[in-house]
């Protein structure tokens, strides 16, 4: 059975995340591990040399209790879709979310990470900021990044953005395999642009080596990448964008630009980032 490591606080962007998690967790029959993480503050014991250790006693506690009482809401939240069969593990940590996730990854040996986000600002960190370097470069795990406002609904089309690599092919069958679970059709796109160095020969063969498989070929030419790539999630009904670690600058330059701010609103649909095999 495959694991997914699901990272919270416990916020709205959690929770929407949470039922994502659900319905995905469903999908490649998974249990979900729920990591929760804190830092304790640092104290000076010159200051407080008697109660010193009571004062990290009570923080661990208190954060314990609200851990306790947060998770039978997750459960519940479970029941009411009928998903309460999925096997649902916790973990409690103190220290640096990032040093956790990617300690429990390995632990855990986990296979998808789920996470919340709560906007625009929100995505330029995780995109361009060091928590985004370390979870995306450092965890070799495909990342599920899932907007506040990117409510649930049945996956029916599975966007994937492609430079028609070689090591491309392998996370679009990896893709497909996910695809065919929820009997989903799998929609990628090249923007072919002026300087593109993508033959005609090479998209045909892609298009014979994957003719059996539920999966269209689109390619745009245009030289505004980023806004073509926001057209195909809007007008080709995109329920999840997946792209390749390697595309991570399509993020960095949507999210500072001004542009953002017109389309984060309209385009808020879940991120699967995943990784190119070398």
């Amino acid at each position: 059975m495959k694991k997914i490591l699901f990272p919270t606080d416990f916020s709205e962007a959690a929770t929407n995340a949470f039922v994502h998690a659900l319905e995905f967790a469903k999908i490649v029959n998974a249990e979900l591990v729920l990591l929760h993480t804190f830092e304790i503050p640092v104290y000076d014991s010159q200051f407080f040399p008697e109660n010193y250790a009571s004062i990290y006693s009570s923080i661990e506690l208190a954060k314990f209790e609200m851990f306790k009482d947060e998770i039978p809401k997750l459960r519940a939240i479970a029941t009411e879709r009928k998903l309460d069969d999925i096997v649902i593990k916790h973990r409690l940590m103190d220290g640096d979310l990032i040093f956790n996730l990617k300690n429990a990854v390995e632990e855990d040996d986990i296979d998808f990470v789920i996470m919340g986000t709560t906007g625009a600002s929100d995505w330029t960190k995780f995109f361009t900021g060091s928590n985004t370097n370390s979870v995306i470069s450092e965890v070799k795990v495909p990342v599920l990044c899932v907007p506040i406002d990117a409510r649930y609904k049945k996956v029916k089309i599975i966007g994937f953005t492609t430079r028609y690599r070689e090591k491309d092919k392998a996370v679009l069958r990896r893709i497909l395999k996910i695809a065919k679970k929820t009997d989903a059709k799998v929609k990628s796109l090249y923007v072919k642009t002026s300087n593109s160095d993508v033959s005609d020969m090479t998209i045909k063969e892609w298009e014979q080596e994957f003719a059996n498989d539920n999966v269209e070929f689109l390619v745009l030419p245009s030289d505004e990448v980023k806004e073509t790539i926001l057209d195909f999630i809007l007008y080709k009904d995109i329920d999840i964008l997946t792209t390749i670690t390697h595309k991570r600058s399509f993020f960095e330059s949507i999210f500072e630009s001004s542009f953002s701010k017109k389309i984060t609103k309209e385009v808020s649909v879940p991120v699967l980032v995943m990784h190119e095999k070398e």
